[in-house]
């Protein structure tokens, strides 16, 4: 698992969701899997389901939408089957977060891009929200959240 992979792990399960990894997928009858899905994020309470491909790739947007289309495809065609039977899901979000902006790019292979540093804005935006440190010290089974909040809080960026 990356860092970035990680990093939106922690943030989920730090709010409340059910968080599943690395989940392959759409099992072949010779071998193998139709794919993997990175991250596949579900509060119950929220009723809120997502589907997020972390990505750090250079490649050109051409090449990205064809990639990002069919994980988000195969995301669509076992999420509700092979990750959560038996629930009553909502409709699936699909974030790619990239090191790009989406000032030119909205949306790609079906879903939102979310560029990276929006992500760590909106991961900090939140961070604020639970208070400083020695009041409300995030636990550390989120070491990547954890460190986040101890440098916001005592200035170290």
């Amino acid at each position: 698992m990356n860092h970035l992979e990680q990093l939106i792990s922690e943030w989920y399960e730090f709010r409340g969701y059910f968080v599943r990894r690395n989940i392959m997928v759409g099992k072949r009858k010779k071998g193998g899997y139709e794919g993997e899905l990175d991250i596949v994020a579900f509060n119950s309470e929220k009723n809120h389901l997502i589907h997020i491909e972390p990505s750090s790739d250079a490649n050109s947007w051409a090449k990205r939408e064809k990639n990002f289309k069919k994980k988000f495809d195969v995301g669509k065609r076992y999420i509700k089957s092979d990750i959560f039977p038996g629930f009553k899901l909502p409709p699936i979000k699909q974030w790619a977060v990239l090191p790009a902006s989406d000032a030119n790019h909205k949306m790609i292979g079906g879903g939102k891009v979310v560029p990276i540093k929006k992500l760590y804005q909106m991961i900090i935006e939140h961070i604020k929200e639970n208070g400083p440190p020695e009041k409300n010290a995030i636990p550390e089974q989120f070491p990547l959240l954890r460190t986040i909040q101890f440098t916001f809080y005592y200035g170290i960026v």
